[in-house]
């Protein structure tokens, strides 16, 4: 038959073929110009409109979606698939009400189709409609008989509505016909949370001898061992589900983590040994696993030993060295660890690979600080200024620590400057108001200015024994030692008394107001605590205990 006499029907199957071919290629565009000329041509092609439907979908025009569906749909009612796609475009689009009414008639028509009753239970537990859902599940169980899927869904369900008893007598009553290492341990676990610790290690024995790796199972079992003061039995467990190439490194990690993290210390010290052993298998059976690396350095870190801690965070490091989450972890180690040198190296080869995260730098910048290498510092603080020169909280931090840094080289002029330039950022910002008001106070200048400052960290943090010691000194040197009094009496109730400092300024004011037995107890407690702080203070309090005569 040649073209010209080929039956439009003919002719129509072939374009669908071909429109079909393109939607298979994610050509939407092209599928959908060939199945408009179908419908244009026969609009009651109920396939054409339903690929039609599809394309729409791939090309996310819901609208056009919907209407092609329906009419699919309204074509060809008897057609499954038509009135399926269309309920489930009801779903995605949020309208409840038309999901369940076609879902609701899809099962009368289609009583036969599986699928059908799990949407219909996701769907009602979705509108939070629980009985209706246990509805179903009896539906899908007069129909095709008990699984272990409608046993967990009932179960669920049950909980949800509060009938917590009823929900494990679900759970009983399928495990007396069917078992499986899930229900197994969910019985075991309402057992144990019951304190019936017998009864839930029979079950957990029992999910085991089904399925000897179940991690669920070897967990709920450990634990249980655990709490019962079972430590011999629990370490066995514990070293087979480490051990198990079935278990998910991440189940591993997480409960080992949990256990580093939320245990008594006294368990931890009193099984190190042991605890080692395990971490160490566990660490061998995921050798390059991110989270089980984390997780042995975080344990390590926690038992004091930062050797092995470094060897993991840097073992994570090597393993995944594009990781941010690597890098980051491991300089936040060094800092915590004070481990300076390294810290200078690490935080300056993360930046490389991340140069657009100065917080690296400024890590390796506290490095650098605490090695006393303050031009190294001065160095980072203007490559940060350049790399992030839009970000005002980095350059706050930034001009703030190059204030303290110049103000270290004894260059105040240059740590004025920078803290100006902090204050522009931020007129607020307590920690360089108040180091510029004390600065200025031990050189006696522009002590307003400084009174000003320092009044604004107090109103601020009115209990930082800090901010208030500044504060009261800049009273006291502006001749108010009786106004300075008050607020040095409230930092030694936050912490005053364990700074040197703050202690000699208090005696110092005490002195000033005659009250000289209560200045000597200050300077008593100063002397005992200064550790070259104040070099000259041993001299100083000896002076002031002839003029007193004490």
């Amino acid at each position: 038959m040649s073209a010209q006499t080929e039956r439009p029907e003919a002719r129509h199957e072939n374009m669908i073929l071909s429109a079909v071919e393109r939607y298979n290629e994610k050509d939407a565009d092209a599928a959908m110009d060939i199945l408009k000329e179908i419908v244009a041509e026969d609009p009651e092609n109920d396939a054409a409109w339903y690929y039609l439907g599809q394309c729409a979908v791939l090309k996310n025009d819901l609208e056009t979606a919907e209407q092609s569906y329906r009419m699919a749909a309204e074509l060809d009612p008897g057609n499954f698939w038509y009135r399926y796609r269309l309920a489930k475009l009801y779903s995605v689009t949020y309208r409840p009400e038309l999901t369940t009414s076609m879902y609701e008639k899809l099962l009368e028509d289609f009583p036969k189709k599986s699928d059908l009753y799990i949407d219909m239970v996701e769907l009602y537990s979705s509108q939070r409609e629980f009985e209706k859902a246990l509805a179903v599940l009896d539906d899908i169980e007069t129909v095709f008989g008990m699984s272990e899927a409608v046993a967990v869904y009932r179960f669920n369900f049950l909980r949800m509505l509060d009938r917590h008893e009823e929900a494990f007598k679900s759970l009983e009553e399928y495990n007396k016909d069917y078992s499986s290492p899930y229900v197994l341990s969910t019985l075991a676990d309402y057992e144990m949370s019951m304190y019936n610790d017998s009864t839930a290690l029979a079950y957990y024995n029992e999910a085991l001898d089904l399925a000897p790796d179940y991690s669920p199972a070897l967990l709920g079992k450990a634990e249980t061992l655990r709490l019962t003061r079972k430590y011999d039995d629990y370490f066995k467990v514990l070293d087979t589900f480490v051990s198990s190439s079935d278990s998910p490194a991440a189940g591993k990690s997480d409960y080992l983590m949990a256990v580093v993290q939320r245990t008594d210390p006294k368990f931890i010290n009193s099984f190190l040994p042991r605890l080692d052993s395990v971490m160490n298998k566990a660490v061998s059976m995921h050798p390059k696993d991110s989270m089980m690396l984390q997780t042995a350095a975080v344990y390590y870190y926690s038992t004091d030993r930062k050797d092995q801690a470094k060897k993991h965070f840097k073992a994570n490091l090597e393993a995944w060295p594009e990781s941010f989450s690597a890098s980051a972890s491991y300089v936040e180690f060094l800092m915590y660890a004070e481990d300076w040198e390294e810290l200078s190296k690490a935080g300056r080869e993360a930046f490389a690979l991340f140069p657009n995260e100065p917080a690296f730098l400024e890590m390796a910048s506290v490095g650098d600080y605490n090695l006393k290498e303050y031009e190294k510092v001065l160095e980072i603080c203007h490559k940060v200024l350049e790399t992030a020169p839009a970000d005002s909280s980095t350059a706050l931090r930034t001009w703030s620590t190059m204030g303290d840094i110049y103000h270290q080289l004894g260059d105040d002029k240059k740590a004025y400057k920078a803290y100006d330039k902090a204050l522009k950022i931020n007129p607020d910002y307590v920690y360089v108001l108040n180091n510029y008001a004390y600065y200025l106070s031990v050189q006696g200048k522009k002590l307003k200015k400084a009174y000003n400052m320092s009044k604004k960290t107090i109103e601020a943090e009115p209990d930082n024994a800090t901010y208030l010691d500044t504060f009261a000194w800049i009273l006291y040197l502006q001749g108010k030692p009786l106004e300075a009094k008050p607020f040095f009496k409230h930092a030694m109730l936050y912490g005053g008394k364990d700074s040197v400092v703050i202690m000699d300024h208090y005696a110092e004011v005490l002195y000033a107001l005659k009250e000289y037995d209560l200045a000597m107890v200050y300077w008593n407690l100063a002397l005992q605590k200064n550790d070259g702080e104040i070099p000259d203070l041993e001299e100083k309090v000896k002076q002031r205990r002839q003029s007193m005569k004490k």
